[in-house]
């Protein structure tokens, strides 16, 4: 998280506490006064401590969202050929370290296993052997 997301969620999550405290002030106040003798219906909740609970929401969540490290691809072949044409720094997170999955070269197995088996080809040579008796060359 930068410090900017960092002071912003801060700030939403120190609104949001006093709106809280604004409410419970509120509630408090308004079961004092029907205590009473006068039976008074009760009061809803000020617009400007519902306005203010509102914005503190907006605002913590806004610090959040920016504080979230970059999205990565959702097709793997897309992920992977990025780490493949920048190297390790196509893994690195918002921080600058490198992420704890991160794979040198993605389809370094696609290159190291065998080639295409020829059935034909093979099936010629094993008749081949066959018609000359089983003797090996």
């Amino acid at each position: 998280m930068t410090w900017i997301s960092k002071l912003t969620t801060a700030f939403g999550l120190l609104l949001l506490a006093h709106s809280c405290y604004s409410a419970q002030e509120f509630s408090t106040l308004q079961s004092y006064r029907s205590s009473g003798t006068l039976q008074i219906a009760p009061a809803a909740l000020p617009v400007d401590i519902t306005i203010e609970t509102v914005a503190a929401l907006l605002i913590a969540s806004l610090g959040l969202v920016l504080g979230t490290q970059q999205l990565k691809p959702i097709q793997w072949h897309v992920w992977a050929g990025k780490i493949e044409r920048e190297g390790a720094g196509g893994a690195n997170d918002a921080d600058g370290k490198t992420n704890k999955d991160y794979v040198r070269h993605p389809f370094r197995f696609l290159e190291t296993r065998p080639g295409f088996v020829d059935i034909r080809q093979q099936r010629k040579t094993f008749g081949d052997w066959v018609r000359d008796g089983g003797n090996t060359k």
